[in-house]
C-alpha cells in the first residue's frame, strides 16, 4: 500500500509544483518588473532563479517527506496519508511564495531608496 501512496503523492506533488511554478513564473514577471522599476534584465534573471529554486526546494522536500511516511495498511489510511502530505507541500508552496515576494519587495524598496539618494 505504501508504494501506491508514494506514487499518488509524487504525481500530485509534481503536477502541483510544476503548474503553480509556471503560474508564478508567467504572472510574477509583471509584478517583479514593476517592483524593480522596469529593469527587464534583472527581472528576468530573478524570475528564472526563483523558478529554479522553487522547483528544487519543493521537489526535494517532497522526496524527503516520503522518508517520514508512516506505514499504510488500508485504503482509508492511504487517502488520509496522501492528503496530509500533499497539504504540507501546498502550505510549503504558499510560504515560499510569500517569502520570495517579501524579499523582492524589500529589495525594490532598497533599490528605490538608493536611487533617490544618488540624485
Amino acid at each position: 500500500m505504501n508504494t501506491l501512496a508514494y506514487i499518488l503523492y509524487l504525481v500530485l506533488t509534481y503536477f502541483i509544483t510544476v503548474h503553480v511554478g509556471l503560474i508564478f513564473y508567467r504572472n510574477g514577471r509583471v509584478y517583479i518588473l514593476r517592483l524593480l522599476h522596469s529593469d527587464e534584465e534583472l527581472t528576468d534573471f530573478i524570475n528564472r532563479i526563483l523558478l529554479t529554486g522553487y522547483y528544487l526546494l519543493n521537489l526535494g522536500y517532497a522526496a524527503l517527506m516520503i522518508r517520514s511516511w508512516q506505514t499504510v495498511n488500508n485504503l482509508e489510511e492511504l487517502m488520509g496519508s496522501v492528503l496530509v502530505m500533499t497539504g504540507k507541500i501546498m502550505l510549503t508552496l504558499a510560504v515560499i511564495h510569500f517569502f520570495n515576494m517579501a524579499v523582492i519587495y524589500l529589495f525594490s524598496k532598497r533599490k528605490h531608496h538608493f536611487h533617490q539618494h544618488k540624485k
